[in-house]
């Protein structure tokens, strides 16, 4: 077959063009341009140098996958001819081409004829060093995982007012309305450049953009920290646990902090029960604080860190999630939630090699007691050890309650009475479990229920310039009904 030379034609002024790029512009191959929307197309029309553009395709196809694809199967189809072509792309064919990229995955013989990128320029019109670290995205695909405050960003691809737009509102998001960038504008072509410091909140707002648009946005210094990330949080622990760090933390084990880990999940679900916004994002960084205090205590221990954690978890998330990452014949569409919930198990206990199904509920542990008890009754019902309708339940109450009385006018010792107290909240959590009520959340709100009531009491107590401790327990109960009333 054939070769191609793929040639970068620089970023947009004709000076920028490469001795090998003009060498082999007017060697008398074919000239395939990926858009004539470039200023270097200019110097072709002067020479009078024939070319073909590939503009027509983006006119007709739906995406730009499919655009690439199809300017690459041209060009594949062109070199099945026989002769040596010449393909043009902006830039340098080595950065943001995806064209490119698909033509070097196709194994033909190509000869890459380099060029000045985009970047170059944009870095001396930012007056930004990159080797302090920067980072280069696509418009098209761009999400808020993209984002690392720490290092500079550039943008590309940011052709429309439509991508403004989208990319606006994400930045927004993490950095805030009024963060400067620059909206940079052809940059390389002397005369047209335009380089604009502007808050993100009017990125949409200004010229209209084009092919040669993009966005820079400087990291954040740390000088003016407001804004942290992950690694700013791996970074601060590593700061509390070192010799100039703080003694409380540096002195911790994983024995010493294992019940704040409870702790903080506990408040994390009151915040998310009381719908506390605020409360949440709070309470959820003081969760996150727990796994990298762990992670931060093992790696200095050399049993883990914490690339092990998120790597385990991203294994297993994507192990039991076949019917969306999966690419083989295995790949199961689930109909539903309850599908999908039934699947993550069976793949769960295959992971963990479980014989019989007692071990599988033996696996069930290090959770709070009712909610234990629930996953433990809602496993069991799984292989139909379960009553046929909620009269079962009811009953079961019933008879726990009249045990409790048998064992307490019988003196029966407190642990036959330990023992049948827990048998009446195991069945009551039976009962939720039927109702498809969590019993975790329904006794939190009883207990609030009760401070709000007792709270009560307390204010009438001081509104009768009384100590809780003075009033009788009937003056008690007449508040509390009162306060049940309200």
């Amino acid at each position: 077959m054939a070769k191609i030379y793929i040639i970068g034609l620089g970023p947009g002024s004709i000076n920028d063009l490469t001795l090998d790029a003009v060498k082999e512009i007017e060697s008398g191959r074919k000239n395939f341009l990926r858009t004539k929307s470039h200023p270097t197309v200019k110097y072709f029309d002067d020479k009078k140098i024939d070319y073909r553009s590939f503009d027509s395709i983006y006119e007709e196809s739906e995406n730009f996958e499919t655009v690439y694809k199809t300017i690459a199967d041209e060009l594949e189809r062109e070199l099945k001819k026989g002769e040596d072509i010449n393909y043009l792309v902006p830039g340098n064919p080595m950065v943001a081409e995806n064209t490119v990229k698909i033509l070097l995955e196709r194994e033909l013989d190509i000869r890459i004829i380099s060029g000045l990128s985009f970047i170059e320029p944009i870095l001396e019109l930012v007056q930004r060093d990159p080797i302090n670290g920067l980072q280069i995205l696509d418009g098209l695909v761009f999400n808020i995982n993209d984002i690392n405050i720490k290092m500079d960003t550039l943008i590309t691809q940011v052709h429309n007012e439509f991508i403004l737009s989208e990319i606006k509102i994400i930045l927004g998001e993490v950095y805030g309305d009024e963060f400067i960038v620059n909206y940079i504008q052809n940059a390389g072509i002397d005369g047209e450049e335009i380089n604009r410091e502007i808050p993100i909140y009017k990125l949409d707002r200004i010229e209209k953009p084009n092919l040669l648009t993009s966005l820079y946005i400087p990291k954040i210094e740390k000088k003016s920290k407001d804004i942290f990330d992950f690694k700013d949080i791996l970074d601060i622990m590593t700061m509390l646990r070192s010799e100039d760090g703080c003694s409380w933390d540096r002195e911790q084990t994983h024995e010493s902090i294992k019940s704040s880990m409870i702790e903080e999940a506990y408040e994390a679900v009151d915040a998310i029960e009381e719908k506390d916004v605020n409360g949440i994002i709070e309470e959820l960084g003081d969760v996150l604080l727990q796994v990298i205090f762990h992670s931060q205590i093992a790696f200095e221990e050399g049993t883990f860190n914490i690339y092990d954690v998120t790597s385990t978890l991203g294994e297993k998330l994507i192990y039991r999630h076949p019917h969306v990452f999966s690419n083989t014949s295995e790949k199961k569409e689930l109909e539903n939630s309850d599908d999908i919930v039934y699947n993550w198990d069976v793949l769960k206990h295959k992971r963990r090699n479980f014989k019989t199904y007692s071990e599988i509920l033996k696996d069930i542990k290090g959770l709070p007691s009712l909610l234990r008890s629930y996953k433990v009754q809602k496993q069991a019902a799984k292989v139909g050890f379960d009553w046929m309708d909620i009269s079962g339940p009811i009953e079961k109450i019933k008879e726990e309650y009249y045990e409790i009385i048998e064992a307490i006018e019988n003196s029966s010792g407190n642990d036959r009475i330990e023992e049948e107290i827990g048998d009446i909240l195991f069945s009551v959590v039976n009962l939720s479990r039927f109702l498809e009520i969590d019993p975790e959340i329904a006794l939190n709100s009883s207990i609030n229920k009760f401070i709000r009531r007792f709270e009560y009491i307390e204010d009438q107590a001081i509104k009768l310039n009384k100590d809780l401790e003075e009033m009788t327990l009937e003056e008690m109960d007449e508040f509390w009904d009162a306060a049940k009333e309200l």
